[in-house]
């Protein structure tokens, strides 16, 4: 009975990490997020190390079994990998984000073992869980519980403390909940956690009010191009024309808007190789007054480095490139290279030799109007936009999610911009090869978009929008501190409890 119980335990917390994702988009099933999380907290108490170490690993394994699934669809049908070892692969992906997330939750079993001890710990260690998988590694800053709450109550909470302060308190909720389960509803420590829970989401309901930025005054007329170009024929050499030829084309009515965007790496060539097209579309765009914002792989025949990179052509006041400065491991660049390199397919996929580009590059100017821009995987990362943002009045990210396929990757990505745009109060224009394309207001809510995996074009307008709220200025590291000093104030509490018991 003691080992069924062990399995039954596994299963529990698998299926409640599995049954996460469920909160977040195509779903929006909110009150899961917290639901989810409870069960890993009640499972965590009494633990050792060790014990919490693998239980919240098996947690973090359904929960990015399932959340980052769409890894699947990268490697089998892009990487060319055959599906049994695509499965085994994506596993293996997955079983180290789960380690990496359940490392700090190893930690909850030196925490006093109380109510209150756990109420303050929990949360803090569940933020520090995501804060270490925004930069470690690179990072992987997915499936945060705070994007839960783009669009509940709470997200007026966002300008203030960003997406981790949201992780915050949705792990609050969960850890009263676990109290709850094991009937300590009575404990004064739960009941307090309650009422302040129910204070932040009435303060989040009214902060929603709150105008952190104003309009600019003017409105721009933007175009995304969605050219919706099949992942396995973009890059080949014989399609090239025809994809300058669909761009053009798609183009042609819009000259005459302010800006024009197409998407992430949507001319399929180094930038020298096709000088005379883009020539030809600086020409055009320049005579029209227009500002066409393209994504190109670029080379810097100086540093011999090679970028991914947005250039502006035509009505351009300022800046005329930004190279990425987040890649995506495996897809734009190999670690260990010199291991990894041709050892299989994936490891070799196009344009997978990108190189960092410069902090603090300036941003883009349209009309008198700063742009700022993100580059796909650049928009994930909460204090990245938010220094970013500060001086601009519009955000912008470009992608090209057909690596994702027809999987959840498209739309949990869409959520995160969405953020971004709620954090730092700015309108985005999000431009993507196949969807999600979409205009999204200041307060993150998407209010135009085109049609995912069709080709077309949406036109519209922003209104830029200049100031800036707490997020934007502090980022996440308030969010993070407060962790910190709960966690090790708690550390400290039971070393002096200890050690007056030991005098006494």
């Amino acid at each position: 009975m003691k080992q069924l119980s062990r399995g039954q335990n596994f299963l529990s917390l698998f299926a409640a990490g599995a049954l996460f994702p469920l909160a977040l988009a195509p779903f929006f099933l909110w009150p899961i997020a917290s639901l989810s999380i409870a069960v890993l907290f009640w499972q965590l108490q009494h633990q050792s190390i060790t014990q919490a170490l693998v239980k919240a690993s098996v947690y973090g394994f359904g929960l990015f079994f399932v959340g980052a699934s769409w890894v699947y669809v990268s490697i089998h049908e892009h990487g060319f990998i055959p599906a049994p070892l695509a499965i085994l692969a994506t596993a293996l992906f997955c079983l180290f984000l789960a380690l990496l997330f359940a490392a700090p939750f190893a930690l909850s079993a030196l925490i006093p073992q109380t109510p209150s001890a756990w109420i303050i710990g929990l949360p803090a260690i569940w933020v520090l869980s995501e804060w270490i998988r925004t930069w470690i590694f690179t990072g992987f800053p997915w499936l945060f519980a705070g994007y839960a709450h783009t669009q509940t109550w709470l997200n007026g909470w966002a300008p203030v403390g960003g997406v981790l302060w949201l992780s915050f308190i949705c792990a609050l909720s969960a850890v009263v909940l676990a109290q709850l389960g094991q009937g300590k509803i009575a404990k004064r420590a739960t009941s307090m956690a309650a009422v302040a829970l129910l204070l932040l989401t009435a303060c989040g309901y009214a902060l929603q009010y709150k105008t952190w930025t104003v309009p600019s005054g003017q409105r721009l007329d933007v175009v995304l191009v969605q050219p919706n170009i099949d992942q396995h024929k973009k890059w080949a050499s014989d399609s090239l024309p025809n994809i300058l030829a669909q761009l053009k084309e798609q183009s042609k009515a819009h000259w005459g808007s302010d800006l024009v965007v197409w998407p992430e790496a949507a001319v399929p060539a180094l930038s020298h190789r096709v000088r005379g097209f883009l020539g030809t579309m600086h020409q055009r765009a320049e005579a029209s007054e227009t500002t066409l914002l393209t994504g190109i792989p670029t080379y810097d025949s100086k540093q011999k480095k090679y970028h991914n990179s947005m250039i502006a052509l035509g009505n351009v006041e300022s800046e005329r490139q930004y190279n990425k400065t987040r890649l995506v491991p495996f897809g734009e660049y190999v670690p260990m290279e010199s291991v990894l390199r041709g050892l299989i397919t994936f490891f070799n996929l196009p344009m997978s030799t990108f190189s960092l580009g410069a902090d603090n590059q300036a941003p883009f100017t349209v009309q008198g109007e700063n742009i700022s821009t993100a580059i796909c995987y650049e928009v994930v990362y909460p204090d990245l936009v938010a220094r970013n943002s500060r001086d601009s009045s519009v955000l912008l990210t470009v992608s090209n999610d057909a690596w994702f396929g027809q999987s959840l990757g498209p739309q949990q990505h869409m959520q995160m911009a969405q953020m971004r745009a709620l954090e730092n109060a700015k309108p985005m224009i999000r431009g993507t090869n196949n969807g999600i394309s979409a205009l999204v207001d200041h307060q993150g809510r998407i209010y135009q978009s085109i049609e995912q995996y069709s080709q077309g074009e949406l036109v519209g307008t922003i209104e830029p929008r200049n100031g800036r709220t707490l997020f934007s200025l502090l980022g996440s590291w308030p969010t993070v501190i407060l962790a910190l000093l709960s966690f090790f104030g708690l550390l400290m509490t039971k070393r002096t409890t200890k050690e007056a018991i030991h005098e006494h």
